[in-house]
């Protein structure tokens, strides 16, 4: 019972460093953050950060991970009653524009800031997104079983391609400071790829 406390605390307060991450990334900049600056928004002292993290690069880097398991599971669980695979690219691209548009300063974090990490870009082997990206190819891989998408097409370069078309979209909506009318830009971005895969 003590072990399951301790690990509860453990996690509370990595979350509560996450969330004021998350904010301070948002609000300066990764480079420009202090992690001092966390600390104070997360009400720790800045010592307490390093008994959690290594740096504030491992704090960026965990952030991505945390956020990534909770899409993860979110599309997951929601694409279970689709009944076919079109539906499920469909509902893919809605859940993620929707969780996009949910949280712009989370947005900014993962579409801008992660990219300002040099060890995010040259060590970090990123197995929860490569995990989304096989989901993904999953899914069209089923649509070609089944005979809705064209057997020729490449699930795991098509993945890419997704992804390449909703980081862009989400990044230039940030640029632009302006909502990114997530609804209709998921049908007009699924519709787009549907429409190839047939």
């Amino acid at each position: 019972m003590q072990s399951s406390t301790r690990k509860e605390r453990t996690q509370f307060r990595q979350r509560q460093i996450l969330d004021a991450a998350v904010a301070a990334f948002a609000e300066k900049g990764f480079y420009k953050t202090r992690v001092s600056e966390i600390a104070r928004r997360a009400g720790v002292a800045d010592g307490t950060i390093y008994l959690y993290f290594k740096s504030k690069d491992d704090i960026l880097i965990s952030l991505f991970e945390v956020r990534m398991e909770e899409v993860l599971q979110v599309i997951h669980e929601a694409l279970l009653d689709c009944t076919d695979a079109e539906q499920r690219i469909h509902e893919f691209f809605r859940l993620y524009m929707s969780i996009i548009d949910r949280d712009p300063a989370l947005a900014e974090v993962i579409t801008i800031e992660l990219r300002q990490s040099d060890k995010f870009i040259r060590e970090y082997e990123n197995p929860k997104f490569k995990e989304l990206l096989r989901y993904l190819a999953s899914i069209i891989g089923d649509g070609q079983r089944e005979g809705i998408f064209r057997s020729e097409i490449d699930p795991r370069l098509t993945a890419r391609a997704i992804f390449g078309a909703l980081d862009e979209v989400t990044l230039a909506g940030l640029f632009a400071k302006r909502p990114l009318e997530s609804s209709r830009m998921a049908r007009s971005l699924s519709e787009l790829f549907v429409q190839g895969l047939r």
